[in-house]
């Protein structure tokens, strides 16, 4: 990904496919005073005194979090995830909430965190931090498979390991943009519950994402085995780095007391962060109190955006690579429903000095797929993400990538690009 900054920042003037980055078009400066203060001002409403309501966001604050209630009462309104504030756990994003959980049910030198591939760097990259090892379950072509996990387990308790985690994003993942079906989320809960294994489901990307949503598998877990991960990132500014972690599993400590699994990584990340911004947690506060924490209200122009993005990258490609012309060159891409991304397949090695090539000599960046599979793969696959672009930059973008695929492409058409 340092290679990936470097070629980024060499070529200012490329269009880039890279950032998996909200639009910047629908952030406003003073939104940040309106929001802080609203919450101040819940507080006082709610009978916090002046010294109460100072602290609250010039101290440091409980470890687990100031605004639990808050964000248990979202996810209950937006998801239908129904857990007490006691449950979630507040993050410096959803990255830390990944570590805490890694660290939390990785414990053995035997123990393995399974993982969807191609996958999120940022859970590979938490593992490789804390000395865990990762298992790699590949999608199929439609996405996640049950029977590939169930393999996967035999696989690795055959090893003599202990898978005891499964990290996927079932609606319209990074990298590749996949969703589960409905039916596939019944499947993996009913297999975790078989295989005594937790899900660690991560979904940033639902309530930015067009139309009805799947229900999370958080939403449909009967038996706690769903540790939602999530973030206010992509719902409301990537700035506050705030995320939350739910995890309402009972754990039994070694003097024997039960508690909740978010005690112990709140205990965690007491010895991590501390705690999570005062001030960040304020002005999510405030974003959620103005919606009455309902954060698809706030994201309905946002969502309508990001799926004009992700038609207009489609037509686009549609466009300039005519069906008729995809199976001599050897393209092809997927068609997500929603999300900040998509997969491309392309006839040629996806690596580095392609992309270098792609940026220098036609102005276009994307991402390699490779980077996404923790034990090889993704070669011959691009990502392109659509979330940081105007429609303009990706109808140019697309212009610019098509003509560096056919040059790259050793079959030449007699056709104008």
């Amino acid at each position: 990904m340092n290679f990936l900054n470097e070629v980024t920042h060499r070529y200012p003037d490329a269009v880039s496919f890279a950032p998996g980055r909200p639009y910047d078009g629908f952030f406003d400066t003073e939104d940040v005073f309106r929001h802080l203060r609203r919450y101040l001002d819940h507080l006082a409403a709610e009978g916090a005194s002046p010294e109460q309501v100072r602290s609250a966001v010039f101290q440091y604050g409980p470890t687990a979090g100031q605004i639990r209630e808050l964000v248990a009462d979202s996810l209950r309104k937006d998801e239908g995830i129904d857990v007490s504030p006691a449950s979630v756990v507040v993050t410096v994003g959803c990255q830390e909430a990944m570590f805490l959980a890694v660290r939390a049910l990785i414990s053995g030198p035997d123990d393995v965190l399974l993982v969807s591939s191609p996958c999120y760097v940022g859970i590979t990259g938490a593992a490789r931090l804390l000395d865990v090892e990762v298992g790699a379950v590949e999608e199929g072509e439609k996405g996640f498979d049950c029977a590939a996990l169930e393999a996967a387990i035999l696989a690795e308790r055959a090893r003599g390991r202990r898978p005891r985690a499964f990290y996927v994003i079932p609606d319209h993942s990074n990298p590749s943009g996949t969703s589960m079906t409905l039916p596939a989320r019944q499947e993996l809960l009913d297999l975790a519950e078989r295989h005594d294994i937790l899900i660690l489901e991560d979904s940033p990307y639902r309530m930015v994402s067009p139309g009805e949503q799947l229900p999370t598998l958080k939403s449909l877990d009967r038996e706690h085995r769903v540790v939602h991960l999530g973030s206010y990132s992509k719902t409301l500014f990537p700035g506050t780095r705030v995320g939350f972690v739910v995890a309402d599993q009972p754990v039994v400590d070694d003097a024997g007391n039960t508690g909740l699994l978010a005690d112990e990584l709140a205990r965690i990340k007491s010895m991590l962060t501390v705690n999570t911004s005062p001030v960040s947690q304020a002005v999510t506060a405030g974003m959620l109190l103005s919606v009455d924490g309902r954060t698809s209200e706030l994201n309905t122009r946002t969502a309508a955006y990001y799926g004009d993005a992700m038609r207009v990258t489609l037509r686009e490609l549609d466009r300039r690579f005519p069906e008729d012309e995809r199976g001599a060159l050897g393209i092809s891409w997927n068609e997500p429903a929603g999300g900040f991304f998509l997969a491309v397949n392309v006839p040629f090695r996806a690596d580095n000095a392609a992309l270098e090539r792609s940026a220098e000599e036609f102005g276009v960046i994307w991402t390699p797929m490779s980077y996404f599979y923790p034990q090889g793969g993704g070669e011959s696959s691009l990502r392109l993400s659509v979330s940081y672009l105007s429609h303009e930059e990706i109808v140019d973008g697309a212009d610019r990538l098509a003509r560096f695929v056919r040059a790259q492409t050793p079959i030449r058409l007699n056709r104008p690009i």
